[in-house]
């Protein structure tokens, strides 16, 4: 969604990089570029002033002025401010004290409310709540049975006591949407749901048809939420079309809709600025697990090219078996072998997360190579995954039996080219050595030894000797394990008791030493 905006900012910031100090042309010409990359994004006018007037005020202060590094901070400072336009801080729903907690969901047609009702339900399920859908789009043909739908997949209950339009019956009686909101509420604490969502109907504009039903509904429920569903394509309109929302209804919250797509973005920074209030949820694909808590400081990360590891993180622990991860662990600290099945599982375990693409992008300088990211294909995973299938259970564990005849047919049994079948093999043994050579302590290959971290031994340092190996004869490396124990007992024996540093011989004259008076007394065996 914000590439065309983060190339056009990191390209900006390059331009400062090396100079020990900025002069207030510097800063101009910085700010300058901004303002043209923020206006082509489709940022609100305004919103732009305002926000270029504040760093160019900030650039010139003496935070910049005395700072070390001058160009790092101007980036510090386009990032809090970006932090600031977003909203500041996250902002989580507010739960009701008593009774169930209503959401009302509004904005225009299209814009993906429907959808977004069961992606907010299946999350919030998955946050421990008892979520319930109340279909209250009796106009739109279909959307009761949309959001039938879109409940069913995500494992949420919906109330829906009148079918609404349908494709066939275009002049189908509507019902009252109000009644049905209100008795979605009374069906909700009967049925003891602890989350009530209204899907309520949407329009091609804004009319005032619209906006009265919308504030009935509100005046009916007394919803403690009304999110404001916005599509973050919509470009400069998105201004206009909230303002008319938050005077209408006076929505508490904004849910961007879409930014998986390639739009400028300028709605997610106008938006917030024009009506303070606060964007609270993403929606970042057509899946229904495409759905993410927004956060201002990670969101203005992304823009600026810093990346967003903590949402990554979060994936993870999310998605991540951690049984699975045990097993991994108790087989890595006992340096046993990485074997093609433990790949397959971590590949698998890589899948649950999400789209590759996605994670990839949330890297930090990912757009410098973004265009080999876009070239990405996800079914290579698959074919991965096919390649490994395709092998014996024998093969998995001991690739090296793995020769031409099977390799071919290990190509023709998962439909690849032999090639693409030598490639993963190679791969893979790569990966083995680097497992191997970090479960010995060895560190990362490449990389010098650091304290309590294992690492390489630095190129002349003095290593200790090698142990003999035993052999492989039974009978003889039972005589060499007596001969040790015999070398062992003799050099026991040839150090006298109390003879701690190897002195020879049981007679021991302190006199002969020259020690302080009376301290002959503290020696062993003086009287």
């Amino acid at each position: 969604m914000f590439n065309s905006l983060s190339d056009r900012l990191t390209a900006t910031f390059k331009n400062l990089r090396g100079k020990g100090r900025l002069t207030e042309a510097d800063v101009d010409a910085t700010v300058r570029e901004i303002r043209r990359a923020l206006l082509d994004a489709d940022v609100a006018v305004p919103v732009v002033r305002e926000f270029t007037g504040r760093v160019r005020e900030r650039a010139l202060g003496a935070e910049v002025s005395g700072a070390l590094n001058p160009s790092q901070q101007i980036v510090k400072i386009v990032n809090e401010e970006l932090v600031e336009i977003l909203g500041g801080e996250t902002r989580r729903i507010r739960l009701a004290k008593t009774g169930p907690t209503i959401i009302m969901l509004a904005g225009l047609q299209g814009a993906g409310k429907t959808t977004l009702a069961g992606k907010l339900s299946k999350w919030l399920k998955a946050q421990g709540h008892s979520p319930m859908l109340v279909a209250c789009d009796l106009q739109r043909p279909n959307a009761v049975t949309q959001l039938q739908v879109v409940g069913q997949r995500a494992g949420v209950p919906v109330f829906a006591p009148h079918p609404g339009a349908t494709s066939t019956e275009l002049d189908h009686p509507a019902g009252d949407p109000v009644a049905v909101a209100r008795a979605g509420v009374e069906e909700a604490k009967r049925t003891l749901h602890d989350v009530v969502i209204v899907d309520t109907a949407g329009r091609l504009g804004i009319d005032a048809e619209m906006m009265e039903q919308a504030r009935q509904i509100r005046r009916a429920i007394v919803p403690n939420e009304v999110l404001y569903v916005i599509d973050a394509m919509i470009g400069q309109d998105a201004v206009n079309t909230a303002m008319a929302f938050d005077e209408g209804v006076n929505f508490t919250g904004i849910v961007l809709s879409k930014l998986d797509g390639d739009a400028r973005g300028g709605a997610a920074l106008s938006v917030t600025s024009v009506t303070g209030k606060p964007v609270m949820f993403a929606s970042t694909g057509e899946g229904l697990d495409d759905f993410e808590l927004f956060h201002p400081d990670r969101m203005a990360s992304r823009i600026l090219d810093m990346g967003d590891v903590l949402t990554l993180i979060e994936q993870a622990e999310k998605s991540w078996d951690k049984d699975e991860a045990a097993r991994m662990a108790q087989k890595f600290a006992d340096q046993e072998d990485f074997t093609l099945d433990d790949f397959l599982a971590q590949m698998q375990q890589i899948r649950n997360m999400g789209s590759m693409k996605k994670m990839l992008m949330m890297m930090p300088g990912a757009q410098n190579i973004r265009q080999q990211l876009e070239q990405f294909d996800e079914r290579e995973i698959d074919r991965v995954e096919a390649i490994v299938r395709s092998m014996t259970p024998h093969e998995r564990v001991a690739p090296k039996i793995i020769n031409g005849s099977r390799r071919a047919r290990i190509a023709r049994g998962s439909g690849v080219h032999v090639s693409e079948v030598n490639g993963l093999l190679e791969r893979f043994a790569q990966a083995q050595k680097m497992m191997k050579k970090m479960a010995a302590g060895g560190g990362m290959p490449g990389m010098p030894g650091m304290p309590g971290m294992g690492g390489g031994a630095r190129k002349g340092a003095k290593t200790a000797p090698k142990k003999k190996a035993r052999s492989g004869n039974p009978a003889k490396a039972a005589q060499e394990l007596r001969d040790a124990e015999t070398r062992r007992a003799a050099g026991t024996k040839a150090l006298p008791t109390g003879a701690s540093f190897g002195q020879q011989g049981g007679d021991f004259d302190p006199s002969q030493l020259n020690l302080p008076k009376g301290f002959d007394k503290f020696l062993g065996g003086s009287k």
